[in-house]
This record gives C-alpha cells, structure tokens and sequence, in this order.
C-alpha cells in the first residue's frame, strides 16, 4: 500500500520527533516517521537517559559525603549496584529477560497525539521525494528528512571485532558489571562510562591513542579528570594502541552481558603489555549511519555524513534534509533537538511560501555556540571556543580563568576543588568561549551560552548580577580580572 505525506522523516529519535512537529504545527500538513527500531531513538534507551541514570547516585553519594550532618547518614561507598541498575531501568524503559528490549509505547503515544503517522520498518530512499518502506512507497509533498543518527564505530584491530567488544549500548545497558574491563578511547563516552563503571565496583583500565582525556577541551579539564580517575584506582595508559586481541568462545550473549571467556588484550606504545580482562568497551568514536539508506539513488554517496547546510538543507536535493548525528555538525542530542526545531520552521516556511529571512531559520549556534556537559566526578561544562580553538580561528584573545573558590562552592563542599576560563574576542569585547570544570558546574552553563549567543558586551554582562551565595558567583571573579 503507497501513501503520501507532507513531511516524510526516517528516524524516530527526539530528532526526528522534533522536526516532524515543527513542521506541522498549527497546521493541516501531515507527517510520517519512519523507524526500524525503537521511537525515541539512541538517547532515550541506549544514551543520554540510561547513563545519567547511571551516573546520579554516584554523584549524590559524593555530595552528601562532602557536608557534616549528611555524611554521618551515608553508608558505604558506592552506590548499591541493585537499586542502581533498576533505577537505569525505569529510566530507559528497560524490560529484562531473554531477547531483552524497551518500551516505546509512551513515544509512539506522544508521536501520534502531536499528530505524527509512526510506520515501523527500514526506510531507503528509492527516488526523488520517495522513501520505501517494505513494500509501501511513502512520498513526500514538501520534505524527505534524514534523522538516522549514528552507530559506535569499532577499529580494524586484528581479533577486536571478533570478540564482540561492547560498545556504549552494553555500556548503559548493562547487567553483569565485567571484574576487569579494558576502555578503549579518552572522550565523553569513556569517560563517563568509566565513572559508572568504578561506581559498580569494576577495575577499570584506558588505553588511549593520544596524549590525554578529553581531547577537544581546554587542557585543564584533561588533567583534572585525569587525575580524579586514577585516584580512583583506574590505570590510565596514554600513547597506547590494542596491537590485536583474542578471545576464544566469544559469543553475542545480548546488550550489558559479559560476551564470552576472558579477553587477551596486547597493547603496543608508551603502555605496551598484555592484559587479560572480563570484557572491552570500545569508545572510539561514532559513524553517521547512512549506509543502507539509498541515497544513491538520488545520486548521493552512503557511508559518510550526509553534508547540509544552515537550513539543514541538502546541497542540490531542496527536498532533503539532514538533521542530527547524520550530518556530521554535532554529534550530541540537543544540538540534534535543536536543528530539528530549524529545520522544522524551515520545511513549514517553504511549505506556506514564506521567505527565510531571520534568524530562526539558520542553525547558527553549529558554528561556535554549542554547550556540553560531561557528567564525570568532577562535572565539565563548556561552550563555545576553547582558547586555542579562538587564536586559531585568528581571535584577538583574553582570558579570565581561575580556581572556583566562593561562598556557593564552599557551602556545597569545605573542600570544594573546581577551575573556570572565559575566552573574550578581546576585538569585539564579548564572550566566545567558557568551561568550568566542579561539582555542580553544569548549572553554569547556560548563562554563558547566553552571554555567547547574545554577543552580550563585557560591559553590559558586568550588571548580570550573580546570587549570594551560589557557585555562580565565580563569574563576577572571573569578571573581575577582564575590568
């Protein structure tokens, strides 16, 4: 059975949930999402949800150990791995068992009572404005939006893939916690997993190609998490690559299950030897999934990231857009949320015959305004430029940092450690960059985002009176040194 729609989106994370609902909104257009998994996507099951699940106990326990009167209530140092993992569970609507899946029905309810037609299935493009369904040939009369995500990418390492590594789904899945596990990779994933991990009471080392954590961040941060980390026993190898691995009797025992015997791990560089281990984690990376797709059939090349521009509009395909993980602008959950709402507006203009003219239809904040949080111990939270990002792009630059120290940060712990940097475009007097790294930091982002987005003047942000007495009152410190 064919049918036609309006808007015709293939993928139904919150991405895709997103750009469908801008685009209909108020008015009679239809839309179908297209989804061969679950509704809600990667960050509602297998990402964002499950893992700041596993992440908050952790956190509070080390909170309420930092204050008298808390700490004497606190019993045992980890959080208890029963509790925690059910809590994951409600969460990401996890149903354990054989052949364990999730619950989707809450997303596929949502979908339907915005207005949404969900049709489950692989979706391919099979022409212009055509997308194909098993045997249903779905068209679109105004837009065809590719809201696919990404897959977890695994190295070409002799013997790696054939031992069935985890990848980050097994990670904020999991259900047997590994003795000893092996982390391959230094960025957010690995990082934050490796959190969770020693909170379930794993032994935890990182092999890491490069040089430090954490990469893409101000080299403070780096250190800071790395030096959290090994205090918590975790043996961090720098300059180090898995040379092969071996593991006779592995086996697909299903997401969060140790996958067979243990592991012969031999690592070559600065921290070459062999390891024997429960199981691997590999967090090296993630690919845009965009094979399988059909894009060659409308003369488009699968395998890479699906290039779009400020409308997320399809260089040559005016009918196509690529939104999220896909395109390869940023690869985080509200970046993709938020390009969904662009395109979204977008697709409804050029439906009503509306210019694009304004702000609201350009995915500016992609370039130079894109906030983070990493939920390690200690938390990061940065936006915008780092300080070598910013003199590279050729920035006249100034920098205000310095160590979190005010009567918020003392009352939330005596010995309370964080650090603060603003980056300033000296030339134009505004901000371009922030990062603070502390507990409780990730609440500081967002008025530097403003502040980013806004272009707010050094001299106009000096009246953004921070509250007494709240961890936010390192910005008039920091402020301070940029009179």
């Amino acid at each position: 059975m064919d049918a036609t729609f309006d808007v015709v989106v293939i993928g139904g994370g919150p991405v895709g949930e997103n750009v469908a609902d801008y685009a209909i909104r108020g008015s009679d257009r239809t839309a179908v999402v297209i989804e061969h998994e679950l509704m809600g996507g990667e960050c509602s099951y297998w990402a964002c949800m499950p893992s700041k699940a596993l992440l908050g106990p952790g956190s509070a326990l080390e909170e309420a150990r930092a204050l008298a009167g808390a700490r004497e209530r606190v019993s045992g140092d980890r959080p208890d791995a029963d509790a925690l993992l059910a809590w994951r569970d409600t969460v990401n609507d996890r149903r354990d068992g054989p052949g364990a899946t999730h619950d989707d029905s809450g997303q596929v309810k949502w979908a339907e009572g915005a207005g949404m037609t969900v049709i489950r299935g692989h979706g391919r493009l099979s022409g212009e404005r055509q997308v194909t369904v098993g045997d249903t040939v779905v068209t679109a009369r105004e837009a065809v939006v590719v809201a696919t995500g990404s897959t977890a990418s695994i190295p070409p390492t002799p013997g790696l893939a054939e031992a069935h590594p985890w990848t980050s789904r097994d990670a904020t899945n999991l259900v047997e916690v590994p003795e000893r596990i092996l982390v391959v990779g230094g960025g957010v994933v690995a990082c934050e997993a490796v959190t969770w991990l020693l909170d379930l009471g794993a032994e935890v080392v990182m092999a890491i190609r490069g040089d430090r954590l954490l990469p893409k961040m101000e080299s403070f941060v780096s250190e800071r998490i790395a030096d959290s980390l090994t205090a918590r026993g975790v043996d961090i190898r720098f300059g180090t690559t898995i040379e092969s691995v071996d593991r006779p009797g592995a086996a697909d025992t299903g997401y969060g299950r140790i996958h067979g015997g243990p592991v012969t791990v031999r690592l070559d560089g600065d921290g070459a030897g062999e390891l024997v281990v429960d199981e691997i984690l590999v967090a090296a990376g993630r690919s845009p999934a965009t094979r399988d797709l059909g894009l060659e059939s409308v003369g488009l090349e699968a395998g890479g990231p699906l290039r779009a521009d400020d409308h997320l509009t399809v260089a040559d395909h005016p009918w196509l857009y690529a939104v999220g993980d896909v395109n390869g602008r940023n690869a985080l959950t509200h970046m993709g949320k938020y390009q969904a709402r662009v395109a979204g507006d977008v697709i409804a203009a050029r439906a009503e015959n509306r210019d694009l003219d304004g702000p609201r239809y350009v995915a500016s904040s992609d370039h130079g305004a894109v906030p983070q949080v990493v939920f390690t111990r200690p938390e990061i939270a940065s936006v915008g430029l780092t300080a070598k990002q910013a003199k590279d792009a050729g920035i006249d630059v100034r920098i205000a940092d310095g160590d979190i120290s005010v009567a918020g940060s003392y009352l939330t712990d005596p010995e309370y450690s964080g650090h603060a940097c603003l980056v300033v475009d000296a030339g134009r007097d505004i901000l371009v960059g922030a990062t603070f790294v502390g507990p409780q930091t990730a609440e500081l982002v967002h008025s530097a985002t403003v502040a980013i987005v806004g272009e707010v003047p050094l001299s106009r942000l000096w009246h953004a009176v921070p509250s007494y007495p709240t961890i936010s009152e390192v910005w008039l410190r920091l402020l301070d040194q940029l009179r």
